[in-house]
């Protein structure tokens, strides 16, 4: 049993930066990957940003790739994504979640998901 909670969105203007943090319970979360994903009205949840169990591989989205970057803090037990160069069109509910698997892309391969977090990107 792993729960997530993200925290860290808000309203930033274009080309500003954001970290999100996202904090788990539970002994086992090292052994989980972790995943971002996204999500506005009318569209699909899709991936963002993720990092596998050890951070020894790192995958983002062609659209994120550059400005985002993701890592983690075993001491903390949390994942965070820092986002740098902020666009509008990065506005969305962001979300962590956590799979057994590796990098993967598709949200039905995690298991466990947070609450998520706005974000809102002025222009």
């Amino acid at each position: 049993q792993v729960q997530l909670v993200e925290s860290g969105g808000g309203l930033v203007q274009a080309g500003g930066s954001l970290r999100l943090s996202c904090a788990a319970s539970g002994r086992t979360f090292s052994y989980f990957g972790v995943g971002w994903f996204r999500q506005v009205p009318g569209k699909e949840r899709e991936f963002v940003a993720g990092i596998t169990a050890t951070a020894s591989y790192t995958k983002y989205a062609d659209s994120v790739k550059g400005r985002f970057s993701i890592s983690r803090d075993y001491d903390k037990n949390a994942v965070y994504l820092q986002m740098n160069s902020l666009k509008p069109e990065d506005t969305a509910i962001y979300y962590c979640a956590a799979e057994k698997g590796f990098l993967s892309t598709p949200p039905s391969r995690y298991d466990y998901w947070g609450q998520g977090t706005q974000v809102t990107v002025s222009s």
